[in-house]
């Protein structure tokens, strides 16, 4: 074992085991408070979240607007997370300049944040899925992005449930639908956004709302992509592939 795979088998174990951490009582009392907190942003605030939510995850599963990269043969791992953290580099800076102007816009420019920061967390998926080596015109493979959508921007007691997914993938992908319109966006889009409002809402706040953007959509996108690679290393180490011989 490489010094290289042994530093990304133990940062592995330590992502494991956050995943599978049970709900802690201040996390339950966040809960309680955003639950509070969404029954004072106004409606048409929410419509925009939900519609763009739904719009996305309607367009990953049967669009072909993400499905631009192909699968990258022939390289380590090491080549293969390098390349990952070049492109959640891109995406993260993207998002945080896309942050800054929709916050420095007020409502309706920040309104506008929500799909297009949608968008480059997507296209940052579906680039990551490929730099791993799987194929991202399988239905399944999508699936899988979305359940990693999950683990990153869900409550600890949702995370649980979705990590199982998929630290149990071969398994659960062959029990998947072969009706795609049955998958559960509604819970995907409610975690979603019970998860992002409370921080995302102060973007919208006149004078603020442009730093607020920068660091918001900087940390989201980071989280993102590190919840990929982890969820991609953990696949590839069940699967025993040979791209972790460095």
């Amino acid at each position: 074992m490489t010094p290289y795979e042994t530093a990304v088998r133990t940062e592995l174990t330590r992502w494991q085991l956050a995943m599978q951490r049970p709900p802690s009582g201040f996390g339950k009392l966040s809960a309680q408070w955003q639950r509070r907190i969404n029954r004072m942003i106004p409606q048409r605030v929410h419509d925009v979240i939900t519609t763009a939510i739904k719009q996305m995850t309607r367009g990953v599963l049967f669009g072909a607007g993400f499905l631009t990269s192909k699968p990258a043969e022939g390289l380590t791992l090491t080549e293969r997370d390098a390349a990952v953290a070049g492109r959640i580099r891109f995406y993260r800076n993207a998002s945080a300049a896309e942050g800054g102007v929709t916050g420095a816009g007020g409502l309706l420019l920040g309104l506008a944040d929500f799909p297009l920061l949608l968008t480059l967390k997507m296209k940052m998926l579906f680039e990551i899925a490929a730099l791993y080596g799987y194929q991202v015109s399988d239905y399944r493979e999508r699936v899988y992005m979305l359940y990693i959508f999950q683990l990153a921007f869900s409550s600890q007691e949702r995370r649980q449930a979705v990590y199982k997914h998929l630290a149990d993938w071969p398994r659960h992908s062959r029990e998947l639908p072969e009706d795609i319109n049955q998958f559960d966006w509604q819970t995907f889009q409610q975690e979603y956004r019970d998860y992002i409002d409370l921080a995302k809402m102060a973007q919208l706040v006149p004078g603020i709302g442009a730093a607020v953007g920068i660091v918001v959509n900087y940390r989201l996108v980071n989280q993102l992509g590190r919840t990929a690679m982890n969820a991609y290393r953990m696949r590839l180490l069940t699967e025993d592939r040979t791209l972790l011989a460095d």
